[in-house]
């Protein structure tokens, strides 16, 4: 088809006006490109400076648990929309409704958001709390009366760790830095209602090579301080409904443990078909005339504390649960604990609660704990490598065909009900992979602090302080601007002394370890 034809005016007309249309179209292209190069650089800067923070809101859970633990609240983005910056004169009941950025951890008086959360009065239910109906119904959700007490023993545990002394250059290396009259203060535990009533030592020694050595003299070439029991004192106890025994064990810390946890042979309990992994009843049931801390075992000196405990408030009428702890090797020494307890005092409620534990024995060793009644709650991280261990690929393989291997003596298994935690569901952790990180039991709490159930978000009213997580680890995203390892002593120990010299200062003579530490001749009433 032709051309239309134009007339010669207005084809004059088109040539006159073709070329300052052509500018203007472009202006306007350059315009609207740089409009959205504007909008997209904001977008990307945004993005930068809330990283996880405004990427990982969604994870948030939009939950609020009441008295009824189940409303339903407005989403927090909805609330972060009004939010413009942190201030100190911010309403309580709203600055706890924000997701943590770094302002939240600038010191803004009594407008900080409370650590604690409320404690409930559960000596109705303790018996179902601790296990007596294997946790069901109780996990999945997690009821919070259930989390508050997990994370309470959690930080029993983790205080094993806050005061354990493991400077190489310390003449105490190996022992707690204080002594049990003054742990609970000192490690700020003494909200929990407990007394320490003896401590535990435990013998890892063993010949290993040369350079897993220690190198300098310590105060014990054989012994390490490996935990402690306690007990509830009477207000607690009104609260939780009996007098509850506690045993705290630490996990792996000194070389000669890590050594023998490598020992991953099975070794029979006695003369019968349960076998419990080498090294973990080594450290256990080890001990010796020459040594000043370990003439008696880290099972007989429990036991022998136990036994008084339970015989002194049984004989004042009172109910006696017996609560043990541990985290990684010391999970595994809990569970050995509970094996022996439930041996030596019978007709006792007795409750297992680790985190991040390896397996302990094989299927007879399991079924042995859960004829003599042992409850156990298995805390586990999914990025935690130690709970698949010992047997990390023959078992995964081996437990697949549970109907042919199920008898076999020689498999690792797992005991209790497991409580698994991911540590992607926190909008506050790195999600790069560091398997230290996700071992550390200040994770743990953490995590659990936020667990509501597989399906739900994080849990925007957590109250736990996210700084703990980087006590020992680098775990917290950069945004939140949290120093990592920050827990250590001031100047690494050293003080100024009046001469202007910097020195290493001795020990209070109170908090010197003595063997008479561990005796057990004083009144255990609280």
């Amino acid at each position: 088809m032709d051309k239309m034809q134009l007339s010669p005016v207005r084809h004059v007309d088109r040539q006159k006006t073709e070329r300052p249309r052509t500018k203007r179209v472009w202006k306007l292209k350059l315009s609207v490109t740089w409009q959205r190069m504007k909008k997209a650089l904001k977008s990307t800067l945004k993005h930068r400076l809330h990283l996880h923070l405004a990427s990982n809101l969604s994870k948030l859970s939009t939950l609020k648990l009441n008295h009824h633990d189940m409303a339903i609240i407005k989403p927090i983005k909805h609330v972060m929309k009004k939010k413009k910056t942190i201030r100190p004169t911010m309403p309580l009941a709203q600055l706890i409704q924000l997701p943590y950025t770094a302002a939240d951890f600038i010191d803004h008086g009594p407008a900080m958001t409370p650590t604690k959360s409320p404690i409930e009065n559960i000596s109705t239910r303790w018996r179902e709390l601790h296990g007596l109906h294997n946790w069901d119904g109780l996990i999945e959700p997690l009821h919070p009366w259930l989390r508050r007490e997990i994370v309470k023993y959690g930080e029993f545990v983790q205080g094993t760790y806050d005061a354990f002394d493991f400077d190489p250059l310390s003449e105490f290396c190996g022992s707690c830095r204080y002594n049990r009259h003054k742990l609970f203060e000192e490690l700020g535990l003494t909200k929990h209602g407990y007394k320490v009533t003896q401590y535990i030592y435990a013998m890892s020694h063993v010949d290993v090579p040369e350079w897993l050595e220690r190198t300098y003299c310590t105060w014990s070439k054989d012994s390490n301080w490996m935990g402690y029991v306690a007990v509830s004192g009477d207000a607690e106890t009104g609260r939780i409904g009996r007098r509850d025994i506690l045993v705290a064990w630490r996990g792996t810390v000194a070389p000669t443990e890590w050594y023998t946890d490598l020992k991953t042979r099975l070794q029979h309990l006695g003369k019968t078909n349960i076998k419990v992994q080498r090294g973990f009843l080594s450290i256990y049931s080890s001990k010796g005339d020459f040594s000043r801390y370990n003439k008696l075992s880290a099972s007989e000196q429990v036991k022998e504390e136990i036994q008084k405990l339970v015989s002194f408030f049984r004989d004042r009428g009172e109910e006696v649960s017996l609560t043990i702890c541990g985290h990684s090797l010391g999970g595994a020494l809990a569970l050995l604990n509970a094996y022996d307890a439930a041996m030596y005092v019978p007709h006792l409620f007795i409750n297992v609660i680790s985190f991040g534990a390896p397996r302990v024995g094989n299927i007879h060793f399991k079924e042995k704990l859960k004829e003599l009644g042992v409850k156990t709650l298995r805390v586990v991280v999914k990025q935690d490598i130690v709970p698949k261990l010992p047997g990390f690929i023959l078992n995964a393989i081996l437990n697949k065909f549970t109907a042919v291997t199920g008898r076999l003596k020689w498999i690792y298994r797992h005991v209790g009900t497991q409580l698994k935690l991911d540590v992607l569901m926190s909008p506050y952790l790195t999600r790069d992979p560091d398997y230290t990180g996700s071992h550390n039991l200040e994770t743990y709490l953490h995590l659990l602090d936020g667990y509501i159930s597989k399906t739900s978000k994080f849990r925007w009213n957590a109250r736990r302080d996210v700084t703990l997580v980087n006590k020992s680890t680098d775990m917290l995203i950069k945004e939140l601007k949290i120093p990592e390892f920050w827990y250590q002593r001031p100047f690494k120990g050293l003080v100024l002394n009046q001469y202007g010299r910097w020195v290493k200062p001795g020990r209070p003579v109170e908090d010197i370890p003595s063997p008479r530490s561990i005796g057990s001749d004083h009144d255990p009433s609280p």
